[in-house]
C-alpha cells in the first residue's frame, strides 16, 4: 500500500490513514514497542487499538515500522485510507490531531524551562566545568532534535509552535552564555599574593 498518495478530499482537503492494530497481550514488550512507535510517529489515538495520521509521505516510514512490529509480534494490523463523511468530520479530526501536537509542544516547553533552571543553578553555584558544559550541550541537542521532530509532525500548525521556537532560542542563548562563563573560569589566572615586606610568618623568630 502506498502512503501519501491519496490526493485531496473535496470537502476538507485532508485524507487520513487509519490503523487498526491488535497485538497479543503477552509478552507485553511487543505491545509496548508498537505503542511507542505509534507515539513516536505522532499517530492520533481514536480508541483502543485504532490510530490515525494524515495521509502524507512524512508518516509513511512510521506506519511501516508499526506494521512490521505488529507482524513480528504475531498480531494483526489493518490500514485504511479514509476521509470524513462530511466537512465537519474532517475538521474534527484536524482539531484532534492539532490538540495532540499542542500537548507535545507544551511538554517540550516544560523541558525548556527545566533546562533554563538547570543552567541558572549551575551559574548560581559557580559550577563551571567542561564536564558540566558537555552535559548541558547534550541536553540542548536533545531539545533541538525534539523540536525538529515536532515541527515535522505538526502538519496543521498548532498555535504553540511559534512560542516553542522562541523558547528554544532562549535555551540556545542561555547555553552559549554558560559556555562563555566556563571558558572564562578555566582561563582565569589565580591571583598570587606577594608577602608583605617585613611581615613575619607565624612562628618565625626575629633575627638577632
Amino acid at each position: 500500500m502506498e502512503y501519501g498518495g491519496g490526493g485531496d478530499d473535496a470537502r476538507d482537503g485532508t485524507r487520513w490513514i487509519v490503523l487498526v492494530v491488535r497485538v497479543p497481550a503477552e509478552p507485553s514488550r511487543h505491545r509496548v514497542a508498537v505503542w511507542r512507535e505509534l507515539r513516536k510517529t505522532g499517530a492520533l489515538s481514536l480508541g483502543q487499538g485504532v490510530w490515525a495520521v494524515p495521509d502524507v509521505p512524512l508518516f509513511a516510514d512510521g506506519i511501516g515500522r508499526v506494521l512490521e512490529l505488529t507482524e513480528r509480534a504475531g498480531g494483526e494490523a489493518v490500514s485504511l485510507a479514509a476521509t470524513g463523511r462530511g466537512s465537519q468530520d474532517g475538521r474534527r479530526l484536524r482539531a484532534m490531531f492539532t490538540a495532540a501536537r499542542s500537548a507535545d509542544w507544551a511538554e517540550f516547553m516544560a523541558d525548556c524551562g527545566k533546562f533554563e533552571t538547570e543552567l541558572a543553578k549551575e551559574i548560581r553555584i559557580a559550577k563551571f566545568t567542561l564536564a558540566e558544559l558537555e552535559e548541558e550541550e547534550q541536553s540542548l541537542e536533545r531539545l533541538r532534535r525534539w523540536h525538529r521532530d515536532l515541527t515535522a509532525r505538526d502538519v496543521f500548525g498548532a498555535p504553540e509552535a511559534a512560542e516553542a521556537g522562541e523558547r528554544l532560542k532562549v535555551c540556545m542563548a542561555a547555553c552559549e552564555d554558560y559556555a562563555e562563563r566556563v571558558f572564562t573560569a578555566l582561563h582565569q589566572v589565580p591571583e598570587q599574593r606577594m608577602p608583605e615586606e617585613g611581615r613575619r610568618e607565624p612562628g618565625e623568630e626575629s633575627g638577632r
